[in-house]
C-alpha cells in the first residue's frame, strides 16, 4: 500500500465546448477540491465529432495559471514531438512562474496520428518517437538549469505510458510521477517492471508517485489500486457539459482516506 496521501486529478478535456465553459469548469473543479487540473495536448477531439471544437494545450495552461490559485496544473500529457525540448522547458518554466510553482510537466512520446498529419509533424514509428523522448528529457533538464530566472521549484515531471522496455525505463530515470492506465492486474505487473528498472538505474521507486486513470465507484476501485501503490487517481471529463459528479465522489473518498 502507498504511504503517500491520496490525491485526485481531473483531466478537463479541451474538446466540444467553448472556452467560457472550460473556464467555469476549471474554477468549479478547484472549488470542489481537485488536487491537480490536467488538460491534454492534442489539436483535434479524440472522440465525438472529429472536427468538433478543440483548444490548444499550453496556451490554456497559462490561462489556468492566472485563473486558479491552489490547484496544480499540467498536461496529461504534452506530446514531445510538437515542441523543441528547450522551448518546452522555457514554456514550462514560464507557466511555473505564472502559477507560483503549481505546474507539473506531463510528457509522453505521442500517438495521435491525425495531429501529426494535419499540423505537419513527422509521425514516424512508435519506437522512433520513444527514442526522441529519451533524447528530449535530458535536454529539458539541462535547460531548466540554465534558465534565468530559474523555475520556482524542481518542476515535477510526469511521464505517461506503459511500454515495459522503453517507457518505464524513462520513468525510472526521469519521472517524479508515472501515469498508468489499465486493469488492476496490468498495473500490478507494470509496477513490478518499473521497480526493476529503478533497481537497474539506482533509483528508489518510492520517489516516484504512481497515478492511474480511474472510472467507477471510488470505494470499489480506489482501495485495490491503493494497495498496489497508486496514490494519484485521475478522472476524465469531456465537453460540452463537463459533469463533475465523479470528481465530487473521488474527493470525498480522498478526504475519508486521508483523515
Amino acid at each position: 500500500m502507498s504511504t503517500r496521501r491520496v490525491r485526485v486529478g481531473l483531466q478537463l478535456q479541451p474538446q466540444h465546448a467553448d472556452y467560457e465553459t472550460i473556464r467555469r469548469t476549471a474554477a468549479e473543479a478547484e472549488e470542489i477540491g481537485a488536487d491537480i487540473l490536467f488538460n491534454w495536448d492534442h489539436f483535434y477531439p479524440l472522440y465525438g465529432e472529429p472536427e468538433g471544437k478543440h483548444f490548444e494545450c499550453w496556451t490554456m495552461l497559462a490561462a489556468w495559471a492566472e485563473q486558479t490559485s491552489r490547484v496544480e496544473i499540467g498536461a496529461l500529457v504534452t506530446c514531445n514531438s510538437y515542441r523543441n525540448p528547450e522551448l518546452l522547458a522555457d514554456m514550462a518554466r514560464t507557466v511555473d512562474h505564472i502559477s507560483n510553482g503549481r505546474l507539473i510537466l506531463g510528457i509522453g512520446s505521442g500517438w495521435f496520428e491525425k495531429d501529426y498529419d494535419e499540423y505537419g509533424y513527422e509521425f514516424g514509428t512508435a519506437g522512433g518517437r520513444l527514442d526522441d523522448l529519451a533524447e528530449a528529457l535530458p535536454r529539458i533538464e539541462s535547460r531548466f538549469a540554465k534558465l534565468n530566472p530559474a523555475p520556482t521549484r524542481d518542476i515535477p515531471v510526469l511521464i505517461g505510458g506503459g511500454g515495459e522496455k522503453k517507457t518505464l525505463r524513462l520513468v525510472a530515470k526521469h519521472a517524479h510521477i508515472w501515469h498508468s492506465f489499465g486493469d488492476v492486474p496490468t498495473i500490478e505487473r507494470k509496477i513490478g517492471i518499473l521497480r526493476q528498472h529503478c533497481a537497474d538505474v539506482g533509483r528508489d521507486p518510492a520517489e516516484i508517485e504512481i497515478s492511474s486513470a480511474v472510472e467507477g465507484k471510488p470505494s470499489e476501485v480506489g482501495p485495490q489500486l491503493r494497495d498496489l501503490g497508486v496514490s494519484l487517481f485521475t478522472i476524465g471529463v469531456g465537453g460540452p457539459d463537463y459533469d463533475l459528479s465523479a470528481l465530487r465522489d473521488w474527493v470525498a473518498w480522498r478526504d475519508e482516506v486521508n483523515a
